[in-house]
Order: C-alpha cells, then structure tokens, then sequence
C-alpha cells in the first residue's frame, strides 16, 4: 500500500514557486531523489524558506561542532521526541557523516550506550535537556560543557540545534511526515 507522505496536500513541481522547486531540484540532483521534507513544507512556501533558512544556517556553517556531532544532536532529540522522520533522515546522515553504520541507532535509542566519547555524550545529555526540559537548563549545564571544552557559541550550537529540531519534531509529527524509503540503507553497507 502506497501511503501518502504527508496528511497535508503536498503540490506538484509545477505548482511550486520558482525558487522553491529550484530548491528541491537541487536536492534532488545531489542526493538521487527528494526527501520528503521539502515536499510537505513546500505546501506552505514561506514557512519552507523560513525553515530551511535556519536549518542551513545551522546544519551548514563552520562551527566548534562537526557536522557529524551537529547530526547526532538532531538524532538523539528526535529519538527523544519519538520523531519516525527526523530519527530515520537524520540518522542516514549521521551514519554518512560518522562513516559508522551503527551510531545512528545507538544515539536514537540511548546516547548513553552509544560508542562515543566523553564530550560528545556531555553535548547530547545538554541538548537533551534543552529539548525537553529547556526552563531547567542552568549554569551547572553550562559548567559541565566548559569542562569538556566547549566554547560559548559551541553551547549556542548545541542549544539552538536541539531547540529548532524540537520544533521540526513536532512539525514531522503533526503532518505524520513519512521517512523516504531511501533513508533505511543509507551508510549501513559499504558501497561497492
């Protein structure tokens, strides 16, 4: 049974505006097809600008953060906030970037468990906490990751990351957005 992507109608190419298809044609170019992220926000073609604006300001930028820690982030909260699309496109992503086809599913189930290190683990306990209990964060937070060498706008990375995929979570959820089948296989078998 072939299950809609999104319980939102999600337009043609053509119904697009000009930029907004670009975009997705880009993606598309790149990566062999179109997560179906940009599908359902191109329903609300302002909401999407608004959206991938942040999220590449975020995902894309140089940062004390690598892009793989940037990911296991996105993973761990999306796990935490029983997020199906953000835990299946973003782990594909993590396993890419880490070149580790099981951190994905350790860091999604239970960061803790996961083979990573000391910084990394004290990184998502913060983003976690931001993403759940964002009132409690405190200067022991903070502390906590200076002990680990994280910077001030490390911790900014690390907060507004876990805060704008709370918000995306959420968004995933609502719209019962479905993980492309694609996503399943990505960095867990060596390309031959």
């Amino acid at each position: 049974m072939d299950k809609p992507i999104s319980r939102f109608p999600v337009p043609s190419l053509d119904e697009m505006p000009e930029d907004v298809r670009s975009r997705i044609l880009a993606v598309q170019e790149k990566a062999g097809f179109v997560p179906n992220v940009f599908l359902t926000l191109a329903h609300r073609p302002d909401e999407f600008r608004a959206f991938f604006a942040y999220h590449d300001a975020l995902m894309e930028k140089e940062s004390g953060l690598s892009k793989a820690e940037r990911e296991m982030i996105v993973v761990a909260t999306s796990g935490a906030n029983d997020c199906q699309y953000c835990v299946v496109a973003h782990g594909a992503i993590l396993r890419v970037r880490a070149r580790n086809p099981q951190i994905a599913d350790q860091v999604a189930v239970n960061y803790r468990k996961a083979d990573i290190t000391p910084r990394q683990s004290a990184m998502l306990a913060f983003a976690l906490k931001v993403s759940l209990h964002a009132a409690e964060v405190g200067e022991a937070d903070f502390a906590a990751l200076r002990e680990h060498g994280f910077s001030d706008p490390d911790i900014w990375d690390i907060g507004a990351v876990a805060a704008f995929f709370a918000m995306s979570n959420r968004l995933a959820n609502m719209t019962s957005m479905r993980p492309n089948d694609e996503f399943f296989l990505m960095g867990r078998l060596a390309k031959s």
